[in-house]
């Protein structure tokens, strides 16, 4: 989506983001960059051809790496909040709701480019016209809304990426530094050791914030591509060395529940869709494919291997570790160097990965800002807008200083949004005139009914385990696995 080049004029900035609507030339460009930062993860791929456009592999290695964030790492937690049979069920159905909402979405953008004699459509623009094209006169005069409503949940997203970003970021240093008098070269033989304690997690927070406010400063995307490649590389080794560990030596699963309270099932859902968090990304990928019809079975297969990634993870971090699984399977790794160099590798990815994600939402933000001010004063002003937005995620994950909760909430709230509640809804509000046969319909309103559910339950149910007496001031004290 167009949201992703930096100017230096305001006039053009207003043309990008206020209006976000853009010449076919610059918006094209525009889409090249954009399918770097969605993800939910954690979509840090910025080396997309510009000229010739992407093959279908490499859409498909795009697609995979988009979703290879720190939501995986957060899905064995998420299992357990589900059962151990009702868990990978669960992120099974959701995946593939999720990519059928994806499927959707790209539909409906084809068919608005085809009506419109447009050569791509992003996001925003789509459910725009969609609402354009409803049987509501008043959601007809108020399309823009729905524009601006995709552009908020976008930003909402990446913030939250940010906040999440930071919080794992303390937890794993915290417990690296607090083990360190423990740590050995037998990975094979872990004993319990006893911690050494340290600063609270929220001033191992503050501890990164000058490192965070110098990333976001970074303007460039030449030189985030740079960032972008050495967390591919750190968290593409961490997570073949945490699923080697956790293959080997799984307990008995008769001990585990096969379907877990009720009342812990909404943290499951925010998680899992967290994790399935790359619908921002579909649509900038299909439009820089060199054969955008090979699209859809590209996605299916990309869908299917991050969902049997998913299920792989998620089902033996729980196994293995069993309740003593944390929110960050990171955090039950043995205490030896080899795992510990895996946080240290993660870390190191996550810090490259936040000003990726930072990114998209300055560049909706700071244009906006700056057209309405001198141009005497653009780049103070920028540089002080980028640090109070890196500020607000240090404080928002000081005042949420829970991983699995920050996960959840994120999930829950924009998550449910963009995944499941709008492309369901934009399909009706596209083909109604057209004629769509009632089984259809039915569907879309179910999923979104699931979507809107979801959102309320998974909310509620993070700010209630936030708000509890004993929690509130509980932080995630790093522990060590010990079998």
């Amino acid at each position: 989506m167009p949201l992703t080049k930096s100017t230096k004029d305001p006039q053009v900035a207003v043309s990008l983001k206020v209006d976000f609507m853009s010449p076919p030339e610059s918006a094209k460009k525009l889409q090249n960059n954009a399918s770097s930062f969605w993800e939910g993860s954690s979509s840090e791929s910025s080396d997309l051809e510009k000229t010739k456009g992407i093959t279908g592999f490499q859409t498909l290695v795009h697609l995979v790496k988009g979703n290879m964030g720190t939501g995986i790492l957060g899905l064995p937690l998420a299992i357990k909040n589900a059962g151990i049979l009702m868990g990978p069920l669960s992120v099974l159905l959701i995946g593939f709701i999720s990519s059928h909402c994806m499927h959707i979405l790209v539909k409906c953008a084809q068919h608005f480019c085809h009506r419109l004699n447009k050569p791509f459509m992003d996001y925003s623009e789509t459910v725009m016209h969609g609402l354009e094209s409803s049987p509501s006169s008043w959601l007809r005069k108020h399309a823009h809304w729905g524009r601006h409503a995709v552009i908020f949940f976008l930003t909402i997203t990446q913030l939250g990426f940010c906040c999440v970003y930071i919080v794992f970021l303390a937890d794993n240093l915290k417990q690296v530094v607090e083990a360190v008098n423990g740590t050995t070269n037998n990975c094979h033989h872990n004993e319990t050791v006893t911690l050494t304690p340290t600063m609270d997690s929220r001033l191992y927070m503050l501890s990164f914030l000058p490192f965070l406010v110098l990333l976001a400063f970074v303007r460039n995307l030449r030189v985030l591509t740079i960032f972008s490649m050495l967390a591919n590389i750190s968290m593409l080794v961490s997570l073949v060395i945490i699923t080697q560990y956790i293959a080997q030596g799984i307990p008995d699963p008769s001990r585990l529940p096969l379907v877990a309270s009720w009342k812990t099932y909404p943290l499951f859902f925010g998680t899992a869709i967290f994790s399935f968090e790359s619908i921002g990304v579909v649509l900038p990928l299909e439009n820089n494919m060199k054969d955008p019809r090979r699209f859809p079975a590209i996605l299916n297969l990309g869908m299917s291997i991050i969902i049997i990634l998913y299920i792989i993870i998620g089902a033996l971090g729980y196994l293995k570790f069993g309740d003593d699984i944390q929110a960050s399977i990171t955090l039950n790794l043995p205490n030896c160097w080899l795992y510990q160099s895996v946080k240290l590798f993660y870390i190191i990815g996550i810090m490259c990965s936040y000003s990726l994600q930072f990114y998209v939402p300055a560049e909706i933000i700071i244009p906006f800002v700056l057209s309405r001010v001198s141009k005497r004063w653009a780049l103070v002003l920028d540089l002080s807008i980028r640090l109070i937005m890196v500020c607000l995620t240090c404080a928002m994950a000081i005042l949420i200083p829970r991983l699995d909760l920050v996960l959840s909430l994120v999930g829950s709230v924009s998550g449910s949004a963009l995944a499941l509640i709008i492309p369901p809804l934009l399909e009706i509000t596209t083909y109604h005139l057209e004629g769509m046969r009632p089984l259809t319909i039915i569907k879309d309103i179910l999923i979104s009914i699931l979507g809107f559910v979801g959102f309320v339950a998974g909310t509620y149910q993070a700010i209630h385990e936030l708000i509890k007496p004993e929690n509130s001031l509980a932080f995630p004290n790093s522990t060590t696995f010990v079998h």
